[in-house]
């Protein structure tokens, strides 16, 4: 029997996206989606294109929302993806390669280009940026992480695939910001739950770290002047982070 392939995805209100992404895996053996509560026409969207669609509002995290979504798949592999992602046709045929001779174990990752304002990064941290996304259902699974979650695979072979994965990361400044700044509070709260604390002095030397890592180490004067702009973005979100932890250590934000 040939080896199945299931996509999985969570979504909510990503009726705009959603059309393109289910596009570039229209040939995968199913197509699972994972609900959140969209009010949107997402669910529509997803059924009309033929995708197993389920519905969970009770949201405990992205880690623990990838792992119900991974609950309703039933192919021999997952490739895990957001409604924001595509996939190229170099980067398919790679997959269906890897469906026709799988590696037991194993697990495959892929190389992501993030859009930035305009421009695919080359830089700046944001190429390659290999996530593993490629992997046995019954295997491996993600983490409980609240954000930035990933795939639990400690000391399984790695295989890089060919081929990009296209990531639509920003193509509205303002939304682009209002989830980064969600991604800081949950970083925050799960921090603090875990009993981390930051100090005042650390809040400035990781913003200056993450803005000089950023332009300097990873190459963003490479990009441009979107280089330039995603290094003062990623100083920002890194001071968020911790000025938000900063505060719930010491009971001045309501987040609990």
């Amino acid at each position: 029997m040939s080896t199945r392939l299931s996509v999985v995805m969570i979504a909510k209100n990503a009726a705009d996206l959603l059309p393109d992404c289910l596009a570039s895996v229209a040939w995968a053996d199913e197509i699972v989606i994972l609900d959140s509560g969209s009010t949107d026409n997402t669910v529509d969207i997803a059924r009309a294109a033929g995708a197993k669609v389920f519905t969970d509002t009770d949201w405990q995290g992205y880690g623990i929302q990838r792992q119900r979504a991974q609950g309703y798949a039933t192919g021999d592999y997952v490739l895990m993806l957001d409604t924001d992602e595509r996939i190229t046709p170099e980067l398919q045929q790679a997959i269906q390669a890897v469906l026709s001779s799988p590696q037991p174990g194993a697990v495959y990752s892929i190389a992501r280009r993030n859009y930035f304002l305009g421009r695919f990064m080359r830089h700046s941290g944001w190429y390659p940026d290999r996530v593993m996304r490629l992997y046995e259902r019954e295997r491996y699974q993600y983490n409980d992480n609240l954000v930035h979650e990933s795939l639990a695979c400690d000391g399984a072979k790695v295989i890089p695939l060919t081929g990009d994965l296209l990531h639509l990361t920003c193509r509205d400044f303002a939304s682009f910001q209002q989830k980064q700044l969600n991604y800081a509070t949950a970083w925050a709260q799960e921090r603090h739950q875990r009993g981390k604390k930051a100090s005042l002095t650390g809040i400035f030397t990781h913003t200056l770290g993450a803005f000089l890592k950023t332009l300097l180490l990873r190459g963003g004067v490479l990009d441009g002047k979107q280089g330039w702009l995603l290094a003062v973005v990623n100083a920002q979100y890194t001071f968020n982070k911790y000025t938000e932890l900063w505060a719930l250590c010491r009971g001045y934000s309501e987040k609990t």
